[in-house]
């Protein structure tokens, strides 16, 4: 009893006093791609990561070499460096991440694996306009959070404030990478529960190429913002189908408005319906 009280003051100091963390760089062995190398942030709350072939395949199954794909809310890049793996260095993968503390991190590991991936890591929030933001984390060193002020459950317990800087994704897309677009396949989105505001943004890059989305359904929304969600997707055209996880697999289960409230929280993936016959999955 006594060292679970120890521990549980030690979680509560570290919670409540900010530290700025390194990161440690780990050796992985992928079956059918060889060596990579990750920068495992150390910040006690962040857990360590693992890389397998199923990750890559996973997707492979969504975009093909040479593609484009942004990712929102990378973070230190554990999905990055996958989806890097997957397009190849003729691709590119965007890692945008607003928190700069957890920024230097992904930094690192856009300059990592060279021979093999084509990263670049922009710290910003995709914001509908340019400026700058207050984002809410869960401790004092910023390890996770978001733009939490914009969901309506108030009830987040991120209470440490840090300012950041948004910009409006479209137009920086446009702007400065308008000729890989046509060939941008994947836009993964992690915001805590600001998924939806994001795809408010980027009408015409959905419209216009149709890319596979992958978002969540944040604990923390209520019924009318997950119908929102849903909502928003099928505007654009899409349907969504259920990610347990983020490998391979054959079989994909739809989801339905009815089912937006099924589970407290739960990963989405969006494919247009112009492109399903695309896919080499098995829909039900």
């Amino acid at each position: 009893m006594l060292n679970f009280i120890k521990r549980k003051l030690e979680k509560q100091k570290q919670k409540n006093t900010f530290q700025e963390y390194g990161f440690e760089i780990r050796d992985f062995k992928i079956d059918h791609i060889g060596d990579i190398q990750y920068a495992q942030w150390q910040h006690p709350f962040e857990k360590p990561k693992e890389f397998t072939y199923d990750h890559v395949l996973f997707y492979k199954k969504l975009c093909k070499e040479g593609d484009l794909i942004v990712d929102i809310g990378a973070h230190t890049g554990d999905t990055t460096v996958p989806m890097a793996l997957a397009v190849g260095k003729d691709g590119l993968v965007l890692g945008i991440e607003p928190n700069k503390y957890v920024y230097t991190v992904l930094e690192k590991n856009a300059e990592l694996n060279k021979e093999k991936t084509n990263i670049i890591a922009e710290c910003f929030a995709a914001t509908s306009e340019d400026g700058e933001f207050t984002f809410n984390y869960s401790d004092a060193s910023f390890c996770n959070g978001g733009f939490l002020s914009q969901i309506e459950n108030s009830a987040h317990k991120h209470n440490y404030e840090l300012e950041v800087k948004g910009k409006n994704l479209q137009n920086y897309l446009k702007k400065n990478h308008s000729d890989r677009l046509e060939n941008c396949s994947l836009i993964k989105i992690d915001a805590e529960g600001y998924d939806k505001e994001i795809l408010k943004t980027i009408p015409e890059i959905l419209n216009n190429f149709h890319p596979a989305l992958m978002v969540e359904c944040y604990k923390k929304l209520i019924q009318s913002e997950r119908d929102e969600l849903f909502d928003v997707l099928d505007d654009y055209g899409y349907d969504l189908f259920h990610l347990d996880d983020f490998e391979a697999k054959s079989e994909l289960k739809q989801i339905h408005k009815s089912n937006m409230n099924d589970e407290k929280h739960f990963e989405i993936l969006g494919l247009h319906r112009s492109k399903l016959d695309e896919y080499n999955f098995d829909f039900k």
